[in-house]
């Protein structure tokens, strides 16, 4: 199974990330609203669930406040983005519940962030940035996500819910 733990979304987010322009550009790919998450940490390829499993039960982050935006942004030069701040705690207790599993956790900080497209081939992904769109929200948990690639992108099943203690 390839894994990652995620913080979801309240439908009210998602709604609004659906409101904003998702104009057709070349060489861009718009990720859907099934697919919008915020990524606490990537296991990649695992092939027992069950210590993953235990480990996250274990990991009891704190209650978490949720702020996204102040706008649509670019993560790097190929994907569009919005940041989420207020997150760092569930992040970080799920890396430190999880270090032994799967992939080696990223040494980089982390930045919470909701993807809404990838550039390929050269597209140009500045002209896309800058509109406002802002929301808060209280984290009620995370969850364990098992992602399967497919050519129009990854489709994602949530495996288990954990509460924020």
């Amino acid at each position: 199974m390839r894994l990652f733990v995620a913080v979801p979304l309240p439908d009210e987010v998602l709604d609004l990330l659906a409101s904003l322009a998702r104009p057709e550009v070349s060489g861009v790919r718009w990720t859907t609203r099934d697919q919008w998450h915020v990524t606490a940490r990537f296991l990649g390829a695992v092939d027992d669930i069950q210590p993953v499993v235990d480990a996250l039960a274990g990991a009891r982050p704190a209650p978490a406040r949720a702020v996204l935006g102040p706008a649509v942004t670019r993560l790097n030069p190929r994907i569009l983005s919005v940041p989420v701040a207020g997150l760092d705690d569930v992040a970080e207790r799920v890396v430190k519940a999880t270090k032994q599993l799967g992939e080696p956790p990223e040494s980089r900080r982390f930045k919470g962030h909701v993807t809404l497209a990838r550039g390929r081939g050269g597209a140009d992904l500045r002209p896309l940035s800058g509109e406002p769109v802002a929301a808060e929200w209280e984290v009620e948990g995370f969850v364990l996500v098992e992602s399967a690639l497919h050519p129009h992108g990854a489709r994602y099943s949530v495996v288990r819910r954990f509460p924020l203690s």
